[in-house]
């Protein structure tokens, strides 16, 4: 006698259903460090002029919303990234020190750091150091599909360009007199100070922002945890601890820190001047946005 259909899945949804989730690496395994000596350097990226000196912080495996990458590295004097097009992607360069041309859709400005400016679905974008320093740079990109990274070349270096004093194009400043007290922060210690620098209409994808946050020494961002978004949190400065779910780790700058859906998760400046902290947050429905304080 034949087993229905219906048992037959049933039976398979049990199955799936009491399967364990895959055990995750220790925190301090999952957390990302900018390690200079482990930059790759590349020469001629989409185009552009001189070298790019790079390390791979995260990928498409890191979280389980649609981040791409996190990239983490450093423009040679006379280097960048040419004029390209995404189509199915976002991405956001950042510059933490000295200068920068930012090219978006063809216009291009020059930015002194620490700033970014978000390149959205559809538009194209471009990078060049005119200066003699090397400039501190990191790459952001999150996908409208999981794992889909795209990019059409414009063979074009955006080498000696005409500029347009003030960007025609959405910038971000990571400026730390921008930010706002706030006491007790999800239940924290002491008082942090914080902005929301880019928010989710700044983007088509499910990236839905860019904060920065200064955690004081012994003052804290309270526990908390977000079910419909994922982040991660790169150290721009200082030293403190990291607390997700039952684990604690000490972290300091050029660290990244990933946090998952339901991760209950604190941080804590430590050291002479604590945590200076950059979140990028990735929904999993877009404008779904949820933070909860955890006791």
């Amino acid at each position: 006698m034949s087993i229905p259909r219906c048992l037959i899945l049933l039976s398979a949804l049990l199955v799936w259903r009491a399967a364990p989730a895959p055990a995750r690496e220790p925190l301090a395994r999952r957390i990302a460090h900018t390690t200079p000596s482990a930059y790759r350097q590349l020469k001629a990226v989409h185009g552009g002029a001189g070298e790019l000196h790079y390390q791979g912080l995260f990928d498409a495996t890191t979280l389980n919303a649609n981040l791409l990458f996190l990239h983490r590295g450093v423009i040679p004097p006379g280097g960048g990234i040419g004029h390209h097009f995404h189509n199915h992607m976002e991405e956001m360069f950042v510059i933490f020190d000295n200068e920068a041309e930012f090219t978006i859709n063809g216009r291009t400005s020059r930015l002194a750091g620490p700033a970014g400016a978000p390149c959205r679905m559809g538009h194209s974008h471009a990078i060049y150091n005119p200066t003699n320093r090397p400039t501190e740079w990191m790459n952001i990109a999150v996908g409208s599909i999981k794992g889909k990274y795209d990019a059409t070349d414009l063979e074009d270096d955006r080498v000696g360009v005409a500029q347009d004093p003030k960007p025609v194009f959405i910038t971000m400043k990571l400026d730390r007199q921008l930010l706002k007290p706030q006491p007790g922060r999800f239940g924290g210690q002491g008082t942090v100070r914080y902005r929301r620098a880019l928010p989710p209409e700044v983007f088509y994808t499910n990236w839905s922002y860019v904060d920065h946050l200064v955690i004081p020494p012994g003052a804290s961002e309270g526990k908390h945890r977000h079910t419909g978004v994922e982040e991660f949190y790169y150290v721009m400065d200082g030293e403190g601890t990291v607390t997700v779910n039952q684990e604690s780790v000490a972290i300091r700058q050029g660290d990244a820190v990933p946090i998952e859906f339901n991760d209950v998760h604190s941080f804590t400046g430590g050291g002479s001047s604590g945590l200076e902290l950059m979140i990028v947050g990735v929904a999993r429905v877009k404008w779904a946005l949820d933070a909860e304080a955890v006791d």
